[in-house]
């Protein structure tokens, strides 16, 4: 008889265009992207796709990674977030991205309260 083994990783492919949802079960959007600190190889933020029609006027914003719970039910991530909430978080457009130095990461660790 075979045993049925679930792994404790994914692929970086996995995870990007998996849908967020709130807690309310409302869709905010889906993973565009990850970033991982250099050093320890750990996942900082996953980037989130949150706005815009068809991916034009799309921003992205960067969520704490230790923020997102991942729900079997949904196939999806779930995050302590409301639209709301997100309305006022770090952003930046497509071709924008951010320099994740110390003060841009300082500002979303802040604006989350990790």
């Amino acid at each position: 008889m075979a045993t049925t083994f679930i792994s404790d990783v994914i692929s970086s492919d996995s995870v990007e265009g998996t849908t967020v949802y709130n807690a309310a079960g409302d869709k905010l959007g889906s993973i565009d992207d990850l970033m991982i600190d250099k050093i320890s190889g750990q996942v900082r933020y996953a980037v989130m796709e949150f706005g815009g029609f068809l991916g034009v006027g799309t921003d992205r914003y960067p969520i704490p990674w230790s923020m997102l719970k991942y729900d079997t039910s949904k196939n999806g991530y779930v995050v302590p977030l409301d639209k709301a909430r997100l309305e006022g978080a770090p952003r930046y457009g497509t071709d924008d991205m951010p320099d994740y130095d110390d003060t841009y990461r300082s500002s979303v660790d802040k604006y989350y309260g990790s």
